[in-house]
């Protein structure tokens, strides 16, 4: 009798060129990947939507994907889709703790215009 293992999915890495995360950012992420049950990895994703056409999406997940593109921020591991990392080549993310407007925020090169809020943008 034959067992079949699944083999882990097909990713790459990449260096921070792609998407690099501030000291403030890092130190969020590990601290809600350990409340997160099976969290692994921070996903950072690309969706249309929003008030400029383009979102920002943050999720934390336990597996990779098939095409994924692996980003290792000292112990903190980014997961990007390749469609979403031909717009988030050289955008950092940053965490403010301020009361308004605070949480995570993202600097992106290659963003047109974004709305006041930065959770949207275009290209």
């Amino acid at each position: 009798m034959s067992t079949h293992t699944a083999s882990p999915p097909a990713i790459r890495e990449a260096d921070e060129r792609l998407i690099r995360l501030t000291d403030s950012a890092r130190t969020k992420v590990r601290d809600l990947i350990a409340r997160e049950r099976d969290a692994r990895y921070l996903r950072v994703g690309i969706s249309g939507g929003g008030c400029n056409g383009l979102s920002y999406k943050l999720k934390f997940v336990s597996d990779a994907r098939r095409g994924d593109i692996l980003v290792r921020s000292d112990d903190v591991q980014v997961l990007v889709d390749s469609k979403s990392a031909l717009y988030l080549k050289g955008t950092v993310l940053d965490y403010s703790h301020a009361m308004i407007a605070g949480g995570f925020e993202f600097s992106n090169p290659n963003a047109k215009a974004s709305c006041s809020c930065g959770e949207s943008f275009s290209i």
